[in-house]
């Protein structure tokens, strides 16, 4: 059962991510006629410590403006990030469900 919790943990931490970046692109494209605004870019990378995943964290860009077509683009990644860990947890749930019925 520890390989379950680790998919679920990792799942997890990317359907977090993915929505993190979905919100900052969001929050992008909201303010982009704002004077001197500088965009959220959200930074991923491997998570080291057990049970694994990704951590994100948000930053500011060095530069003010927003490239709408590239924000698109990320939010299209995101949705498909998103939508990707969401179809591992199901089929997590679906794995654990016939291991019970095996068991029943």
């Amino acid at each position: 059962m520890a390989a379950m919790s680790s998919i679920t943990a990792i799942a997890s931490s990317g359907l977090r991510a993915a929505q993190q970046r979905l919100d900052a692109s969001a929050h992008n494209i909201a303010n982009a006629q704002t004077p001197g605004m500088r965009p959220l870019r959200v930074e991923q990378a491997e998570a080291a410590t057990p049970p694994g995943g990704v951590r994100t964290s948000v930053q500011r860009a060095s530069q003010p403006g927003v490239a709408l077509e590239q924000e698109m683009v990320d939010q299209m990644s995101a949705t498909y990030a998103f939508k990707a860990n969401l179809r591992t947890l199901q089929t997590q749930d679906r794995m654990l469900g016939a291991l019970l019925n095996e068991q029943a």
